[in-house]
């Protein structure tokens, strides 16, 4: 397919790859030419009329047309031009493509083309998600909600910004844009576009499998799928990076890359808290690893939690908690491009399909109550569960938008007890008092009008768990893959690969999650692959002593956060209490994160400032002082 370049060596430049996606029209064509700026690149409808603009690398991507069909894929996959054009060549009807997706590994947006039709669609984890908008009466879809904004040149909206204050935010909330006259796609739909340019509805592409499959059958499919999701990004060779931390999951996905044709770096910041044994778990591993060259950085070098705050400038589509520890999980990036780093692996994920949440007894409860009750007793002593709480939280049957109507009379109450959220269809989400009641009142309105129509990801609360977990992880990891882009090397994350999560989610719970033993799908998985002295981990480090000096060292930097803070032009949050906080970082509350989601929107709104070209700015409005 033809494709044209804007500028001498167009690639993804300071920030990562995106697109815009356009119906072969006249009118389409004159709304991209609105969009291109310097280092666009285009592919191609067969008329000449731009399909797809953006930025990317050439690794990045493959497109092909054959007659009246056009494929693309942009991301990581593991399918070539070949296999693309036998895929177009059969193509009749795009919802055909629907059992070709789920049996490709990788991680990537599918864009195709059918006789004037157009499916984009992104990953089932959203990883990769897909926005559309109507822009000067053309239907344009893109991967980032931003690219939207600036063609309509909105500010966003501070009610969506309200609803990203909740600590946290649940679903169906966190997938809402932040500017009005967008819509997301939720990851498991795809969007279909007409002719016309104008017909556009969502079809459901994929399905939560049934978690059927026993521990013993299902070992050997999670293996094959994670060695395939590792191989799509080390089967080309090369140098290739690896966090090893020494727990099971960066472990096992630093053994896989070792058995590919690419040279493996490992990584290890070792922990500053001297009860930390990551370094001790890493160099077992290691010695089982004799040509993978072993990087372990100065504990002391560490970046703390909430380093550089002040001097982000990553332009985001959303506001992101991940900014907390963006230096964190930069900062040895640049050092792995200078050992010739193509791509940086890391074991994220693994926590979130490899385990499972506990809530799944809500339901065996009723159905194997015996088997229940002896495991639930093993989770009140792991997790010191009191047994009226536990009772409570099992005899709760309502159902999720009842939850989420609930939680909207709540927003101010304690955060709840750890049994009432693993059992329960999740955390409920909490302001707390720093954040105006104008915003309370935006935020509970979402929620009440939310919970009219909303339903679970999955009946079972713990499968909906298990979804919205994955969801709440993808969001972060998707805005860390831009920001990772920009230090040279891009992030991957194999288990958060759709492959990858639906074989673990097609295991049965009650031999996923148990309080006898950790992580026993994954050890049961990667045997024969990581050493059994490495499998036999059964703790990982928790960091709380960076968090907790992190809130110390920057606390300059959080009161400088808020002042003039965006947050409170809007009129939805209390600057003055805010920065009364920041001068007492030992205050007991701000040990559970609390702060992260007003962290996130303020560092967010202040980026959006420093953005080169038409990005659109915050609204500012003058408000009285709010009393607290």
């Amino acid at each position: 397919m033809t494709e044209q370049h804007h500028s001498p060596g167009a690639g993804p430049g300071t920030g990562t790859a995106h697109f815009a996606v356009f119906t072969d029209r006249g009118d389409a064509a004159t709304v991209a030419r609105s969009l291109r700026r310097t280092g666009t690149r285009v592919v191609e409808h067969a008329s000449g009329r731009p399909w797809l603009v953006g930025r990317w690398d050439d690794r990045e991507i493959v497109a092909v047309r054959v007659r009246s069909a056009a494929l693309a894929l942009v991301g990581d996959f593991a399918a070539d031009r070949r296999e693309l054009e036998r895929v177009a060549a059969r193509l009749r009807d795009l919802a055909e493509l629907d059992a070709w997706v789920r049996s490709q590994p990788g991680s990537f947006h599918l864009v195709a083309s059918l006789d004037g039709r157009m499916r984009v669609q992104g990953t089932a984890s959203g990883l990769r998600l897909v926005f559309h908008a109507s822009v000067d009466g053309v239907t344009v879809a893109a991967s980032r909600a931003d690219v939207l904004a600036t063609a309509l040149d909105r500010p966003p909206d501070p009610g969506e910004l309200a609803v990203r204050l909740l600590w946290p935010t649940p679903h169906p909330l966190y997938e809402r844009p932040l500017w009005h006259g967008i819509t997301a796609v939720a990851p498991q739909d795809w969007l279909h576009v007409g002719p016309d340019g104008h017909g556009v509805r969502h079809s459901r592409w994929w399905t939560a499998p049934e978690p059927v499959r026993t521990l013993a059958a299902g070992a050997p499919r999670v293996r094959e799928a994670l060695s395939d999701a590792v191989g799509v990004r080390t089967g080309d060779g090369g140098v290739v990076s690896c966090d090893l931390s020494g727990g099971l999951d960066s472990t096992s996905v630093c053994f896989l890359a070792d058995r590919s044709p690419a040279r493996v770096v490992a990584s290890t910041w070792p922990g500053r808290d001297p009860a930390d044994t990551d370094l001790r778990w890493a160099k077992r591993a290691v010695a089982a690893l004799p040509d993978v060259e072993h990087v372990v950085w100065d504990a002391d070098d560490s970046p703390l939690v909430y380093t550089d705050l002040l001097h982000i400038d990553d332009l985001l589509d959303e506001p992101t908690i991940g900014v907390m520890d963006r230096s964190r999980v930069l900062r040895h990036l640049p050092a792995m491009a200078e050992r010739g780093s193509r791509v940086h692996l890391t074991g994220i994920g693994g926590d979130h399909v490899a385990w499972c949440s506990e809530a799944y007894y809500h339901r065996l409860a009723r159905t194997r109550p015996l088997f229940a009750l002896r495991q639930l007793r093993g989770f009140r002593a792991l997790w010191q569960w009191p047994l009226g709480g536990t009772l409570r939280a099992l005899a709760d049957t309502r159902s999720y938008g009842e939850w989420l109507r609930g939680t909207a009379r709540r927003l101010r109450d304690p955060l709840p007890a750890t049994v009432t959220t693993s059992l329960g269809w999740g955390m409920p989400p909490r302001l707390f008092e720093w954040v105006t009641p104008e915003a309370q009142r935006l935020a509970g309105q979402a929620l009440v009008e939310a919970a009219a129509s909303v339903s679970p990801l999955h009946p079972d609360r713990g499968l909906h768990a298990d979804l919205e977990q994955i969801r709440s992880c993808t969001r972060v990891i998707r805005q860390w893959d831009h920001m990772a882009s920009r230090c040279g090397v891009p992030m991957a994350s194999p288990f958060l690969d759709d492959r990858v999560i639906e074989e673990c989610l097609s295991v049965r719970p009650d031999e996923r999650v148990s309080p006898w033993r950790y992580k026993p799908l994954l050890t049961a998985a990667m045997r024969d692959v990581v050493p059994d002295e490495c499998l036999r981990r059964a703790d990982k480090a928790a960091a709380s002593m960076d968090a907790a000096d992190g809130l110390r060292e920057h606390r300059a930097d959080l009161m400088a956060l808020w002042e003039d803070s965006r947050l409170e032009r809007l009129g939805l949050v209390d600057g003055d209490m805010l920065r009364h906080l920041a001068q007492r970082p030992s205050t007991p509350v701000l040990r559970q994160a609390v702060l992260y989601s007003t962290i996130a929107a303020e560092v967010w709104l202040r980026s959006l400032e420093r953005a080169p070209g038409p990005i659109p700015r915050p609204a500012h409005r003058q408000t009285p002082a709010v009393g607290h």
